[in-house]
């Protein structure tokens, strides 16, 4: 068959803690145009640190819960539904900080920022499973992405 098909159960589980991942296109079925994710954020008012991609843009489509969206100084709330584009070069960042769990779907366009995720499953977490900052901005520097302070 020419399409592949992805379940619910299939994919790639990847990512850093306490954000999940799952690499549902990794870009070796696009000649690497598009990398597709869908990341599982549990409730915290921290996400991962306010960052720009210098090299791909994002859309991020809401499927469950809610998740507050920051672009430099500016938020937005968002429910399942919604549909979040950041353009590269767009300062930005993502945090639950409601009571439930929520979900996302990412496209990556193109996928150079897969691999991001993969390396983040590699890193070290504290004694509460967290990830560093420091390293998680390390890691995003490798894949065209800057932290932004």
């Amino acid at each position: 068959m020419s399409i592949l098909v992805v379940r619910p159960s299939d994919g790639e589980q990847s990512g850093g803690r306490p954000i999940r991942c799952r690499i549902i296109e990794d870009g070796t079925h696009t000649q690497h145009r598009l990398g597709i994710i869908e990341a599982m954020v549990p409730p915290s008012p921290v996400g991962p640190p306010q960052h720009l991609h210098r090299e791909h843009d994002e859309i991020f489509i809401v499927t469950e819960g809610r998740l507050r969206f920051s672009a430099g100084a500016d938020s937005v709330d968002v429910e399942a539904g919604s549909c979040v584009t950041v353009p590269a070069g767009t300062p930005h960042t993502f945090s639950n900080p409601f009571g439930e769990p929520a979900k996302f779907i990412c496209t990556l366009t193109p996928d150079l920022y897969v691999e991001y995720f993969r390396d983040l499953s590699k890193l070290p977490v504290d004694e509460e499973g967290v990830l560093n900052p420091a390293d998680i901005g390390k890691t995003m520097a490798k894949y065209a992405t800057e932290v932004v302070r």
